[in-house]
């Protein structure tokens, strides 16, 4: 109880932005159902347009979903509304349930490699959007009230609105994040800290691989202790507390680090958890998410 507490207080956070965010309209997404190349610049453009980041494992998602659905179903003639799935140790079953459930007629799209949801700083799920006919950020909150309803109303009404920050991070602070990786060679491994007690109910499958593999690093870096090591921990819902937290329940040996504004998630491509890659100068050279015989993850890890 007291976890979950946390998760929407982090969720709630009004952090400042970032100026000088990447562009996002001609990011490559993909329809759910066809698997369709689409991007926001293929919308209506004399409509605004309402983006909402959803998980099926997203607890405070599925609670959304009923208003969500209700929104579209009274201003799908006047905005642009979608469904932007994070594809984040998703599965197509468990999007096609949530689909059945809610009976939800707006568009769903597929965030594939996270660049969307990079571009628009998401750092936590659910994250809604608005986006004027300008193509301007004007609005974003995690929370599903009666103030986004009225910002949704002022769009749906012709109002373009001011233009507000997001916390996407500038080109240069993405080079910044990626230089450390960009020469020499790495272990990177990729988890976050809440997946193996946030998940327990909803993806229990992938809270015991989590929990089962964050057990044993310690083991698998003894083994590898030559190596150059990193633990990267997913950004969304994640604080440095809960990173300090989280090394200390199991221990770790290794150094971690918060993934900032997901740069190492989306640059190396990590759409499941846990996940441990061999990087060579900016490279993947090794991708392991089958942690079960530890004597193959050393032989995929050598060089």
């Amino acid at each position: 109880m007291f976890k979950y507490g946390w998760l929407v207080l982090i969720l709630c956070l009004n952090l400042p932005a970032h100026a000088g965010e990447a562009r996002f309209d001609d990011i490559p997404l993909s329809e759910f159902t066809t698997g369709k190349a689409v991007s926001i610049a293929g919308l209506e453009d004399d409509k605004p347009t309402y983006l909402k980041f959803w998980a099926t494992w997203c607890k405070p998602c599925m609670e959304q979903m009923a208003h969500f659905e209700a929104l579209h179903q009274t201003y799908a003639d006047r905005m642009n509304i979608v469904a932007v799935n994070i594809n984040i140790n998703e599965q197509r079953p468990h999007i096609e349930g949530v689909i059945e459930q809610y009976d939800l007629s707006m568009p769903v799209w597929l965030d594939e490699k996270g660049q969307l949801a990079q571009a628009l700083g998401l750092v936590g799920t659910p994250y809604s959007v608005l986006i004027n006919t300008a193509g301007n950020v004007v609005y974003t909150t995690h929370e599903s009230d009666d103030r986004l309803d009225r910002f949704i109303s002022m769009l749906a009404q012709g109002q373009q609105l001011e233009s507000a920050g997001t916390e996407a991070l500038t080109e240069t602070q993405q080079q910044a994040l990626l230089e450390p990786w960009m020469k020499g060679e790495h272990l990177l491994f990729f988890t976050a800290t809440w997946c193996d007690w946030y998940l327990k109910d909803s993806r229990p499958e992938m809270s015991q691989a989590c929990a089962q593999v964050q057990s044993g690093l310690n083991d698998l870096h003894a083994r590898l202790d030559d190596k150059h090591w990193q633990g990267v921990v997913n950004h969304l819902w994640t604080d440095e507390q809960a990173l300090a937290d989280f090394t200390q329940l199991y221990d770790l040996e290794m150094p971690f680090q918060v993934d900032t504004g997901g740069a190492l998630f989306t640059a190396f491509q990590v759409r499941s958890i846990p996940t441990l890659i061999r990087v060579k100068d900016g490279e993947v050279q090794a991708r392991i998410t089958d942690f079960s015989n530890s004597d193959t993850v050393i032989e995929q890890l050598a060089y």
